[in-house]
């Protein structure tokens, strides 16, 4: 059939179909260009912010003395206020073609001006409010970022176009903290000179998203996606003789965002996040409670999150590669078995030397296989025209999750002890990940059910 079919065509009509079939197996594989230009743009606005974040909770508990309850209340602030913005971001991202670059411009800039009111700010009321300021920008860009990637990518490659830009964004998060290392050892007003070169490496970041990022969708060849015919209104022939024209897509409204959840794949997929993120411990957590299971000295403290940066940009193509491969479900549940193993080394009387490596490398293969990932998942039940305030839907619950985990670990670790707090955080992830490695489990084809 095949030799039939060469003789059949002319030789132009060969050479235009190899060319075609050459162009669509290059969109398949390669990574879009707007996808690179936010991964650098991720990069450096997370040297800013891992400069602070690694800092921060020996800022506050020794600097400041605020107890574990108040520093659970700020470490809730940081991570999850920016649940309160996320559903406007989409949906203001969502309501134009060309938005999604200028709500997360806005929402890089905003962190950007947070960042030298710190040098101000010496009590938990202000330090609160502008840490909430911070986490409003982030929250406004995260889902309009996301959409990005998604909409530049086909649907075989989502995985790895995300695992690419949490890459590039983790990169930023090894060097951030090694930034505030350095400049604490080599100045006498550490933490002031830390903020300040924050502030200006955040500024570079939205100069490089304003100049490189396209303000399109990102959607074409031009963007690394395979080229879709634009469909048109067919008319549909219904009983009687009668004609309708096809439904209309959706209106970009919050309403409708939350109308997603009415999809059962996709309302799984949030429960199952909100649910595992109600008993993830926050990394400034994790961070002391490795500092005072081996007394490191503070001096080496804002060296720590290295370890999760260092395995998390290891491990995030590979493992968002095999979610595309074997499912991003599966590896989003198994994601959160690692965080149960760290859980469970920092829980024994282990003291040893490597329990430090073990620990960081599981945190970040935590998040090398759950962060990106997630975001994959949720996009394969989201439209392109409520892409952005889709996921953010996903987005806020887990992190009103997270906020509230700050805030239940912080109370526990004050009323009861480190141990006993991560002792009851760890039987609640176990509980909910159990949970959610049925809930989100595949279902059978129709012929294997039937044969049971």
């Amino acid at each position: 059939m095949y030799v039939a079919d060469s003789r059949a065509s002319t030789p132009t009509a060969s050479v235009e179909g190899t060319a075609r079939r050459s162009r669509a197996g290059r969109y398949r594989t390669t990574i879009a260009p707007t996808v690179l230009a936010l991964g650098t743009v991720s990069l450096i606005t997370d040297v800013s912010s891992e400069m602070v974040t690694a800092v921060l909770p020996l800022y506050l508990v020794t600097g400041l003395g605020l107890s574990p309850l108040g520093f659970g209340l700020l470490d809730g602030v940081y991570n999850g206020f920016s649940a309160l913005v996320r559903l406007a971001g989409g949906h203001l991202a969502d309501r134009g073609d060309g938005r999604h670059k200028w709500v997360a411009g806005l929402g890089y800039g905003i962190s950007a001006a947070c960042k030298p009111l710190l040098l101000l700010a010496h009590t938990l009321t202000p330090i609160g409010l502008i840490l909430a300021a911070d986490r409003t920008g982030k929250g406004l860009r995260t889902a309009p970022r996301d959409a990005l990637i998604s909409l530049s990518s086909t649907p075989e490659t989502r995985g790895r176009a995300f695992g690419v830009h949490r890459a590039m964004d983790t990169a930023g998060a090894l060097l951030g903290p090694l930034a505030a290392f350095l400049i604490l050892r080599a100045t006498v007003d550490g933490y002031d000179a830390v903020f300040t070169v924050s502030f200006c490496v955040a500024v570079l970041g939205v100069l490089v998203l304003v100049l490189f990022v396209p303000g399109g969708s990102a959607r074409g060849p031009g963007a690394g996606s395979v080229p879709v015919p634009v469909p048109v209104p067919v008319p549909v022939s219904v009983p009687g003789g009668s004609t309708s024209a096809p439904e209309s897509p959706q209106r970009p409204t919050l309403r409708a965002a939350l109308g997603l959840l009415g999809r059962r794949d996709l309302r799984r997929i949030t429960i199952c996040a909100l649910l595992l993120g109600l008993a993830t411990v926050s990394d400034s957590f994790v961070y002391l409670l490795l500092q005072h299971r081996l007394g490191v000295p503070d001096r080496w403290f804002a060296l720590l999150p290295l370890g999760t940066a260092a395995a998390f940009l290891l491990l995030a193509l590979p493992l968002g590669r095999l979610a595309d491969r074997v499912g991003r479900r599966r590896v989003f549940v198994a994601g959160h078995g690692a965080l149960l193993l760290a859980y469970a080394l920092l829980l024994t009387s282990w003291h040893g030397p490597a329990l430090p490596y073990a620990v960081l490398l599981l945190h970040g293969g935590f998040y090398a296989a759950t962060d990106g990932v997630l975001m994959a998942a949720a996009s394969e039940n989201v439209p392109e025209r409520l892409r952005s305030s889709g996921l953010a839907v996903v987005q806020t619950g887990q992190a009103l999750a997270r906020f509230v985990c700050s805030l239940g670990f912080g109370a526990a670790w004050t009323l009861w002890g480190d141990r006993t707090a991560l002792l009851t955080a760890t039987v609640v992830l176990a509980a909910c990940a159990a949970f959610s490695a049925v809930s989100l489990r595949p279902a059978r084809p129709a012929k294997e059910r039937l044969a049971t």
